[in-house]
């Protein structure tokens, strides 16, 4: 109990009554409980979420060393991406009730399987833009606002079947090369100003569905 209870922040408070606790506290002191069970499995729901910021990063912390060295396994639920990216071995992304894709959390950010894991997974979240994907010079590229982007040559085996189809290609912010402006061609979109695409893309194409 008082390892348990040192991990948690709570050796201090041990003497406390249960209304002397804040929110914070009383959610440490049922994580606490569950703990000291040593259960075969541990069942988290949220149990975060009334932390502040900091102590939310160092009871994360402990939570990640705690499972490491006893290994037990922990379904842990949360709407936090950072927590689902940080301590997951194995993610399971949910939309209104329905598993849209399981999978290592890096296996899912760089291959996500519809627009919602897309834009759910990164901070800032995936750029995703509509165009129509066409072959050209043996290469395949996406048309959208009057320009014609070409996509990498590892994913053009895999999208010969699309050809001719709208699309969504998704840009990941933290992909895109930081480069000169100059050396970057213009892009037409509809709008009053010029501006420069960037050089560099994201490989994340699908096919737009109605």
């Amino acid at each position: 109990m008082h390892a348990a209870a040192g991990k948690l922040g709570l050796a201090e408070f041990l003497k406390r009554k249960p209304h002397a606790l804040s929110g914070g506290q009383r959610q440490r002191v049922a994580l606490g409980r569950a703990i000291v069970r040593d259960p075969k499995v541990f069942l988290f729901d949220e149990p975060l979420s009334n932390l502040d910021a900091a102590l939310r990063v160092t009871t994360r912390n402990e939570l990640i060393k705690q499972q490491r060295e006893i290994g037990t396994t922990s379904i842990y639920v949360t709407h936090d991406q950072v927590e689902a990216m940080t301590m997951g071995h194995c993610i399971c992304i949910m939309n209104q009730g329905q598993v849209v894709q399981m999978g290592r959390p890096l296996e899912v950010y760089r291959n996500p399987a519809d627009t919602f894991v897309a834009k759910f997974l990164g901070n800032p979240p995936m750029n995703l833009l509509q165009g129509r994907l066409e072959a050209q010079d043996g290469r395949a590229v996406v048309r959208f606002a009057g320009s014609a982007v070409a996509l990498p040559k590892r994913t053009a085996s895999s999208l010969d079947r699309h050809v001719g189809s709208d699309v969504i290609i998704g840009i990941r912010p933290r992909q895109a090369a930081r480069r000169r402006l100059r050396d970057c061609p213009r892009a037409s979109l509809p709008s009053s100003r010029s501006v420069r695409k960037p050089c560099s893309w994201s490989r994340w194409t699908r096919p737009k569905t109605s």
